[in-house]
């Protein structure tokens, strides 16, 4: 999987005194909300690209949809804004 530089934060995000985390592996990201993982992103490969798949870390309920993504930063990007049309923001 190629280096990612990791997305900016959203705004939407930014808001709620939300930021990014990366995990220990460069395909996964975390959602912070008050200080503490909320969400966990994970890079997939799909079909030769990527998905993103959406884990609600306190009790593992997925909330992706299995969009295909062209790149892994897309891929994140999409996960985000899947994200943030799950939870209404």
């Amino acid at each position: 999987m190629a280096t990612l530089t990791g997305p900016a934060v959203p705004e939407w995000l930014k808001r709620r005194d939300g930021t990014l985390k990366p995990g220990l592996r460069e395909t996964i990201l975390f959602v912070m909300l008050a200080g503490q993982p909320q969400y966990k992103l994970e890079l997939r490969p799909a079909k030769g690209q990527f998905t993103c798949e959406i884990t609600q870390t306190i009790n593992g309920k997925r909330l992706d949809d299995g969009t295909i993504y062209p790149d892994p930063d897309a891929a994140f990007a999409g996960g985000l804004e899947q994200l943030r049309r799950s939870l209404g923001w």
